[in-house]
């Protein structure tokens, strides 16, 4: 069988990854005993089930001994495993918690420790792991992730493209960042500045000069050359960041290039993250 454990931090999004694999077809399990892993598979197994997901978490420290046990004995039965471990940034954690007032499994109210406390418990499963950083994603594009990694042997590496505005701060989810601010700004254009990268017009006007296509071009060879690297490594999603001022026009434009030309190749989610920001005549 098709085995996948789905673990992490608590908050980071293990609900969600294991609706993704039940949306594929995976006989899901939340919070199974580690003692009860091989027997539960085999009993899938006996009704010609052929992939299932076990979701665990870091409550009982007690039970590690004991999945290590068990995750060595599915593989010596022959069973295919993967263990997929979702986590995010103590702050997200935090804002997490704090939005839905939800007690932190590993500590009640204390949720700075109980985010503590499941790093150190957890620590053992990460190091075998699949990683997810799910900071800097919505519960739409972890789906997507999931989904895409999982649906298939063959399944690709996620890229996220993400266009921003230096002004309103580094995404600090980003795996490589690159600054576009040297292009030509259409926000100064009386016609052109209320529109964004999206229109044609823009578009037109960044890509006039030698400059931008030349950018897309030498990012576009970086990112081939890098990404087998990263999917080599066992990352199912990476995050490229597209900065121009105010992330509504140049950043917008390249991104939109890019995503065009990776997309035969990789899986590519594009977002926008400042496009609807207002600006003072400074930006663009």
């Amino acid at each position: 069988m098709r085995v996948v454990i789905v673990t992490g931090l608590a908050g980071g999004g293990k609900t969600t990854a294991l609706r993704a694999l039940e949306d594929l077809g995976y006989f899901c399990c939340d919070n199974l005993p580690a003692s009860m892993f091989l027997t539960f598979v085999e009993n899938l197994e006996a009704q010609n089930i052929s992939q299932c997901a076990i979701s665990v978490d870091g409550r009982q420290e007690s039970f590690i001994p004991e999945y290590h046990r068990q995750m060595s004995e599915l593989r010596d039965a022959g069973h295919k495993v993967d263990v997929l471990f979702l986590e995010a940034p103590d702050a997200v954690l935090y804002r997490r918690y704090s939005e839905t007032r939800r007690r932190h499994p590993s500590s009640g109210d204390d949720i700075v420790e109980g985010i503590r406390r499941d790093r150190e418990v957890l620590a053992t499963l990460r190091e075998e792991a699949i990683l997810v950083n799910t900071g800097g994603l919505n519960v739409h594009e972890i789906k997507k992730i999931i989904s895409d990694r999982f649906r298939s042997e063959a399944a690709r590496l996620s890229v996220k493209l993400q266009s921003f505005g230096f002004k309103y701060g580094l995404p600090t989810e980003s795996e490589v960042v690159f600054d576009v601010r040297y292009l030509p700004n259409p926000h100064f254009d009386r016609v052109l500045g209320p529109q964004d990268g999206r229109d044609r017009d823009v578009a037109e006007y960044v890509f006039a000069g030698k400059e931008a296509a030349e950018t897309v071009e030498r990012i576009e060879d970086y990112l081939r050359f890098s990404l087998p690297l990263f999917a080599r490594e066992g990352k199912l999603y990476v995050t490229i960041g597209i900065g121009c001022t105010g992330g509504r026009h140049r950043s917008v434009a390249i991104s939109e290039e890019l995503s065009k030309r990776l997309g035969e190749d990789w899986h590519v989610l594009l977002r926008h993250r400042d496009i609807a920001k207002g600006g003072t005549r400074n930006q663009g």
